[in-house]
C-alpha cells in the first residue's frame, strides 16, 4: 500500500502568466506558497477476488474492468500514463473541497503520480514530477490550466516560480528570513466564500482573451518582481505586500466578467473596512477562497465581521509530495 501527501497552494502574485499560451510568447512569472492542507491518495494492489479490475473512490465509486472505462480523467489518463498494469483500488481523501481556487485537481493529479510510481518501484524528481502531471492536464486530458498549480504542488515551499524558456519552469526558493516568514503567515487570513464554480470555464476564457490583455498581463509579471523585491531586500515596505495584493485583484477582476459577482465583491470590500490592507480570490475566479493581508491586531475585526463567511487557519508547507506511507505487506 501507498499513501502519498501532497499540499494544495496559494498564489500571491502572477497568476494569469502562468498559461502557456501566455508564457512561451513573453514568459511568465508568479510567487506562490504551499499550506499545511493536503491531499491524499491511497494506492494498493487490488487482491483477486472481484469481477473488477479497478476500484476507485474518490466523490464516486467506480468498478470497472479497463482503464478506457475509467470515468475520472485524471485517474484515466495518470494510469495509461504510467502503463500500470496492477490491478487497482485507489482512495482520495482531502483536507479542502474541490474547486476551491487552491490547485486541487492538480494536486490530486500530482498525487496520484508519485502513488503511482511508488508502486511501480520508480522515482521521479519533483522537476520531472511537475512535468508530468502539466502533460496529463494540459495535453492528454485538454483542461484549461496552467503550469503553476502542477509546479507547487510537487516541489512545495514559497517560491518565484520563472515559466518560458527551454526549461519550461525554474524554481527558485524566497530566501527570507524565518523571522519573515512567520510575520507574512501572521498577515495571512483565508476564508471560503462557499460559492460554487467551473474553474476551468473561467480559465478557457481568460485563455481566449489572453492576446488582448498583454497591457495586464505584463503589469502582473512586474507587481510579481516588486513583491519579491519587497520580500527579499526591504525591511521597511512589507506592509506594502497588502497594497499590492489589492492592486492586483483590481487588475485580475478586470481580466473578465466571470471572476468576480456582486457578493465576493461586497465580501472583499467588507474585509477592506475591517482593517485588511488587500487581498484577492484565489484561482481562477468565480467563487471559493478569499485571501486578505490583514495586520494581526485586526483579525478579531475581520473574523466578526465575516462571522458568517467560514475561517481556515492555515501556515505555510515546505515538504511538497511526498509518500508517507509504503508497505509490500498490505
Amino acid at each position: 500500500m501507498i499513501i502519498s501527501r501532497t499540499p494544495f497552494r496559494i498564489s500571491f502574485f502572477g497568476g494569469g502568466t502562468d498559461y502557456p499560451v501566455w508564457y512561451r510568447e513573453n514568459g511568465g512569472r508568479v510567487i506562490s506558497t504551499t499550506i499545511d492542507k493536503y491531499c491524499y491518495v491511497t494506492l494498493r494492489e487490488l487482491p483477486p477476488f472481484f469481477k473488477y479490475k479497478y476500484l476507485l473512490r474518490y466523490f464516486e465509486r467506480e468498478e470497472v474492468n479497463t482503464i478506457d472505462e475509467i470515468k475520472h480523467p485524471s485517474i484515466r489518463e495518470c494510469l495509461k500514463y504510467l502503463d500500470m498494469s496492477k490491478s487497482i483500488e485507489l482512495v482520495h481523501h482531502a483536507d479542502l473541497p474541490a474547486q476551491s481556487g487552491l490547485g486541487s485537481s492538480s494536486t490530486f493529479t500530482v498525487g496520484l503520480l508519485m502513488a503511482g510510481y511508488a508502486l511501480n518501484n520508480q522515482m521521479r524528481t519533483k522537476s520531472q514530477l511537475a512535468h508530468d502531471a502539466i502533460e496529463i492536464e494540459q495535453r492528454r486530458i485538454g483542461e484549461a490550466v496552467g503550469s503553476q498549480d502542477q509546479t507547487a504542488a510537487a516541489f512545495g515551499g514559497f517560491n518565484r516560480i520563472n515559466f518560458g524558456g527551454n526549461r519550461e519552469l525554474e524554481v527558485t526558493p524566497l530566501t527570507i528570513s524565518t523571522e519573515k516568514i512567520i510575520n507574512l503567515q501572521d498577515h495571512l487570513m483565508l476564508f471560503f466564500t462557499g460559492f460554487s464554480r467551473n474553474a476551468s470555464d473561467i480559465a478557457q476564457k481568460q485563455i481566449e482573451i489572453t492576446s488582448s490583455k498583454t497591457k495586464e498581463l505584463d503589469i502582473m509579471v512586474e507587481l510579481c518582481k516588486e513583491a519579491e523585491e519587497l520580500l527579499v531586500s526591504s525591511e521597511n515596505g512589507f506592509l506594502e505586500w497588502g497594497e499590492l495584493l489589492n492592486e492586483q485583484w483590481k487588475i485580475k477582476k478586470s481580466m473578465t466578467n466571470l471572476i468576480t459577482n456582486s457578493k465576493i465583491d461586497n465580501m472583499y470590500e467588507k474585509g477592506i473596512r475591517s482593517g485588511a490592507l488587500g487581498g484577492k480570490l484565489l484561482g481562477a475566479g468565480g467563487g471559493g477562497f478569499m485571501l486578505f493581508f490583514v495586520p494581526p491586531e485586526k483579525h478579531e475585526q475581520l473574523k466578526a465581521n465575516l462571522h458568517n463567511i467560514l475561517h481556515v487557519p492555515f501556515r505555510f508547507d515546505f515538504s511538497g509530495c511526498q509518500i508517507v506511507y509504503h508497505s509490500k505487506n498490505d
